[in-house]
C-alpha cells in the first residue's frame, strides 16, 4: 500500500514553514509532513547530523575560518583547506568536510559566504571546489 503525500494545508501555512537551516551540517532543511506538530523544534536535517552535533573540532574550524579571513584582505578568500590545514596538520584532509560543515553554519548566521568562480552559491547545493569570504 502506497502512503499519500500530504500536502500543506490551511492548517500549515508556509509562513510557519520559515527556512531553516541545520545546526550541525549547515544544509537548508526541507519542511516535512511528519514534522507539521513540532516544526519549531526541529533542529537537525537528520539522524546523522543530529547524532554528530557541533563538536570541539567544528568550534575549532569555525574560528581559524574566521581569523583567517581577518589575517587578510577584504576582498581575498580562502579555500575550506587552508582552515583544515591549520588544525588538521597532516591529517588535515580528514578536516574537509567538517570545513565544509562549519562554513555553511557560518553562511547561515551571515557571517560568511561561499563563492564558486566568483559568484555566490547556495552552500546547501553547491557541489566541488568552494572559495569562503566575508559577506560584501
Amino acid at each position: 500500500m502506497a502512503h499519500r503525500q500530504r500536502t500543506p494545508s490551511d492548517a500549515d501555512p508556509p509562513a510557519a514553514r520559515a527556512e531553516k537551516t541545520c545546526a550541525s551540517c549547515g544544509r537548508r532543511i526541507e519542511w516535512r509532513a511528519k514534522w507539521a506538530k513540532n516544526w519549531e523544534s526541529v533542529k537537525y536535517c537528520s539522524a546523522a547530523c543530529r547524532s554528530h552535533g557541533v563538536n570541539a573540532t567544528d568550534l575549532q574550524l569555525e574560528a581559524t575560518i574566521t581569523t583567517l579571513l581577518q589575517a587578510r584582505a577584504h576582498d581575498s578568500t580562502i579555500c575550506p583547506s587552508d582552515a583544515a590545514r591549520a588544525i588538521g596538520g597532516e591529517e588535515w584532509r580528514d578536516l574537509m568536510e567538517p570545513a565544509r560543515r562549519a562554513a555553511r553554519r557560518m553562511v547561515a548566521r551571515d557571517e560568511l559566504q561561499i563563492t564558486q568562480g566568483g559568484v555566490v552559491v547556495d552552500p546547501s547545493t553547491a557541489k566541488g571546489a568552494i572559495r569562503l569570504r566575508t559577506p560584501r
